[in-house]
């Protein structure tokens, strides 16, 4: 199984919520370096490589089972996620009601990303990355703001405010290297 024609598909889940969080592919040189480190890798199609998930992210796949399927032509593999497992930035691959891709969250996100691999000194956001207490005192100055605007009825004030609180809290989330997503989840459950 070591060239790409010998792959076999896994799906990914997360053993906390049991969460389908990806499908890759697989071959034996990969299986032997998921067993011997603990880690998922696979094999990528698009680089014909093998790949450590989380390898350059951080988002690592650590195992804790991996099961055959009955005709021996799939596996499940399941694990403890770090970070979010898709490439996109989101916590799965799939999810319900996905953002389109031009959706501002989803872009925001990707800047995100490229301003914590670029480290701009310019940047406000690299800004805020390297100085928590500084978005901290942003997300309290301008959760004050949002309740002075609402209190004194100015709703253009309150939507411009809310944007700022909305970004400095995003910026926090992804900080924590918490998927928007999961935020998500936990309104749907409450809403319940």
């Amino acid at each position: 199984m070591n060239q790409s024609n010998d792959l076999m598909p896994v799906v990914v889940q997360d053993v906390k919520n049991n969460n389908v969080l990806m499908v890759a592919f697989t071959n034996e040189e990969a299986m032997e370096l998921t067993k011997k480190t603990g880690y998922m890798h696979y094999w990528s199609r698009s680089k014909q490589r093998i790949w450590k998930k989380g390898g350059t992210s951080g988002n690592v796949q650590k195992v804790v089972e991996i099961l055959g399927d009955c005709d021996h032509d799939a596996i499940l593999a399941r694990v403890e996620q770090t970070g979010v497992a898709c490439h996109n930035g989101t916590y799965s691959c799939f999810f319900k009601d996905p953002l389109p891709p031009n959706d501002i969250i989803s872009e925001l996100w990707s800047v995100f990303e490229e301003r914590r691999k670029s480290q701009c000194e310019s940047s406000y956001t690299c800004r805020l990355f390297k100085n928590r207490n500084l978005l901290l005192k942003k997300i309290a100055e301008e959760s004050s703001e949002v309740i002075i605007a609402a209190k004194d009825g100015k709703r253009e004030e309150v939507v411009n405010e809310m944007a700022d609180l909305m970004y400095h809290l995003m910026v926090l989330l992804f900080d924590e290297r918490i998927p928007i997503q999961d935020v998500y989840r936990e309104l749907e459950v409450r809403r319940k």
